[in-house]
């Protein structure tokens, strides 16, 4: 006998009327047991509504949802909305008992059958967060960074299979969201927990995921391992998300001796070096530099045509100043 698929969602469908059609259209996806799935795109593709529906807080216009073999009701069928081996957490907090401390916060989801088992997980848990030493706090001095850590924490205390975190780092500074980031990666290690994370910034999550779901107006694009994706993107939609990318046309490649006869080329920053020899054709005018902390964006123009590179020898070059440039690889649409 086969086993059943740990999480799957088959032709899925949640349409809404208007002007301007949105939801989500003909979706199958396959979500991995014990690993981190990142759904990405622009605001309005259908992410977050992909992400209740398969928690169960949706009706399904068409399609099936299923955990571990299991159909996944949606709120016309069920009392109470949401698997209960599912726990979601979003961008707001106002669930939390701002008065209460964060010890208080997590543990009262916890049953009192069993008062050492509960004081054991709830410090476990705050431990494995990283936020033992903000156990005693009320969550009205949190900073919000430190509200969202809480608001995780009680999502899983009662240990779920599955975490579902819609744009969980929206309100959170960059240091607090990569020690958070690399916070749930390792209960993900040490628990086996399920993660599926919906963001509309790649930044979050190429370094996050171990799978990358791309959506656009409704419908997956493409999906596979953040890296296989980022380098080998199968689209155009896909190479502009997760890259502020230089786009070219192929007249406009020329000038950098690309070949191509498709209608756009794309080039990731990083694929473009500065070199120090000046070939034919290939002098460019140092147009603006934008200083990035460990790194400069510098943009350069060749007879109107503009692209940008990044540069981590810092006061290499000078605004005015004239450069030649190779293109290490392109992408071709």
């Amino acid at each position: 006998m086969v086993n059943p698929a740990f999480f799957k969602a088959t032709d899925v469908s949640k349409v809404y009327p208007g002007k301007l059609q949105s939801g989500v259209k003909s979706i199958d996806i396959s979500i991995q047991q014990g690993k981190i799935t990142a759904i990405i795109g622009e605001s309005g593709s259908g992410k977050s509504t992909l992400l209740r529906l398969l928690f169960g807080l949706l009706t399904l216009d068409a399609g099936l949802v299923e955990f571990k073999g299991e159909r996944v009701w949606g709120p016309d069928e069920k009392l109470i909305p949401g698997h209960d081996r599912m726990k979601m957490v979003t961008q707001h907090t106002d669930d939390l008992n701002l008065f209460a401390k964060v010890w208080d916060n997590v543990a009262i989801l916890m049953p009192n059958t069993n008062l050492q088992a509960k004081q054991e997980q709830t410090e476990k848990l705050l431990r494995q967060l990283n936020m033992l030493h903000l156990a005693e706090k009320r969550v009205s001095e949190l900073s919000g960074g430190e509200k969202q850590r809480v608001a995780i924490a009680r999502a899983l205390i009662t240990q779920p299979e599955v975490l579902l975190l819609d744009e969980p780092f929206n309100q959170v500074d960059t240091t607090f969201r990569d020690g958070l980031q690399q916070d749930i990666r390792r209960v993900v290690k040490e628990t086996g927990l399920t993660v599926i994370i919906v963001s509309h910034d790649p930044a979050e999550v190429l370094s996050m995921a171990d799978e990358l779901v791309v959506i656009k107006s409704g419908q997956v694009l493409e999906m596979g391992a953040p890296k296989d994706v980022y380098n080998h993107p199968k689209n155009l939609y896909t190479a502009l998300l997760l890259s502020h990318s230089n786009v070219l046309t192929d007249d406009d490649a020329r000038r950098l001796h690309i070949n191509a006869y498709e209608k756009q080329v794309v080039i990731y920053p990083e694929w473009i070096k500065p070199v120090a020899e000046k070939a034919n054709g290939s002098e460019w005018t140092v147009e603006e530099i934008l200083f990035k902390g460990a790194y400069e964006e510098v943009h350069v123009v060749n007879a109107g045509t503009r692209v940008h590179f990044v540069n981590f020898n810092l006061g290499a070059f000078e605004e005015g100043s004239r450069i030649a440039i190779k293109v290490k690889k392109y992408l071709a649409y």
